[in-house]
């Protein structure tokens, strides 16, 4: 089975938002990694617009003709975005200001009722909705009762553990990816993933998609968006 990569290229636009003007443009990046063999686009507009802006998610599902990926966190204000651009999936993700990136997985269980009016919402406008989760078995529970299509399972916690302490969260990562196959819903994954650490959640056969960004960003700096996106390819395919 395929393994899909989406890239998300919310770091170029950090890059551009840290002098201002209109460069490194975000989606221009989106292109090359396109050309490169991504399978779709990642963005994350955030409340405090820190990397992404509301006019590269206009122009990003204007031009794009690989899927965009919305990460937006459960809010009006972002249900409003969504539902005026229609991108092709909403993952929904836990959001606070004072963080730097995104620490974990999104309180599902606890978060039942507020979580279900946006998913009804989105997905009656037909934007697939996905749930970034820890791989839990609580979490992917009320993923179920939310009847949410897909979970991105937040590899964070593998990630950032040393390569030989990866083992037991590895096997989460696995049996959470295959209790939701088992229950119909898509398994994705994603967080903090490199070269180095990537080829054994690849290898986790019912995970469909993985999403990574910042890595694949900070590399390009060395080698190149292509050659960074196109190593990450074959990395992943390698593990199949």
């Amino acid at each position: 089975m395929t393994l899909r990569l989406g890239v998300n290229i919310d770091h170029v636009a950090t890059v551009r938002n840290a002098r201002g003007g209109e460069h490194p443009d975000p989606v221009r990046a989106a292109f090359a990694a396109a050309d490169a063999g991504a399978d779709g686009i990642t963005a994350h507009l955030r409340e405090d617009r820190r990397h992404i802006t509301d006019d590269d998610i206009a122009r990003l599902k204007e031009r794009l003709t690989i899927p965009l990926n919305l990460e937006m966190a459960a809010t009006e204000e972002m249900l409003a975005i969504a539902l005026r651009h229609r991108p092709h999936a909403a993952c929904i993700v836990p959001e606070r200001r004072e963080e730097r990136t995104t620490e974990g997985g999104l309180d599902a269980a606890g978060q039942h009722n507020h979580l279900a009016y946006f998913i009804e919402q989105l997905t009656a406008a037909g934007i697939r909705v996905s749930l970034f989760i820890e791989p839990d078995a609580r979490q992917i529970d009320a993923a179920i009762r939310l009847k949410a299509p897909v979970v991105e399972l937040h590899t964070g916690r593998y990630a950032h553990l040393p390569a030989d302490g990866r083992e037991a969260e590895l096997k989460r990562l696995a049996e959470a990816a295959a209790l939701a196959a088992k229950n119909g819903i898509e398994p994705h994954a994603g967080h903090g993933l490199t070269f180095d650490n990537v080829v054994p959640v690849a290898a986790i056969p019912q995970l469909r998609e993985l999403n990574i960004g910042h890595f694949l960003i900070g590399e390009a700096i060395f080698t190149g968006l292509d050659a960074s996106v196109r190593r990450m390819r074959q990395l992943m395919d390698s593990a199949r």
